[in-house]
């Protein structure tokens, strides 16, 4: 099925019990505003202000050791997973009915999310 998908950003995990001091660190180095501190109401995603290129950028709380992940966002989540399963990606989990982490090939964690059609991130990728 045809469908498109795109980088949207990059997701900053994390293990901190001071979710406000971590996004307080992160945007004053990346020169980017808290512009909602618990999206969400769930006490753990402070969302930044978008980056260059209309790059969504967040702070969020997690249990795993801290690292950087990005996020590809798609207007068929279903689809897209399914392409990347193709190339070798697996699918780890499905958080809260909307979006899947996977995992490379490489080893490395990513999610598939729903697409944000109002972004200034450019052009999608079209995939047949």
């Amino acid at each position: 099925m045809a469908h498109r998908s795109r980088l949207a950003g990059f997701i900053i995990d994390s293990q901190t019990d001071d979710l406000s001091a971590a996004s307080a660190f992160w945007s004053q180095a990346l020169g980017l505003k808290v512009t909602s501190a618990d999206d969400g109401g769930l006490g753990i995603y402070d969302m930044l202000e978008d980056g260059p290129g209309g790059m969504h950028i967040e702070v969020q709380k997690v249990s795993h050791p801290s690292r950087v992940h990005l996020d590809i966002e798609a207007d068929d989540v279903e689809a897209e997973v399914a392409r990347l399963e193709k190339l070798g990606a697996q699918r780890i989990e499905c958080v809260r009915g909307r979006w899947w982490v996977m995992q490379a090939p490489t080893g490395h964690r990513f999610c598939v999310v729903p697409m944000n059609e109002n972004s200034a991130r450019g052009e999608p990728n079209r995939w047949e």
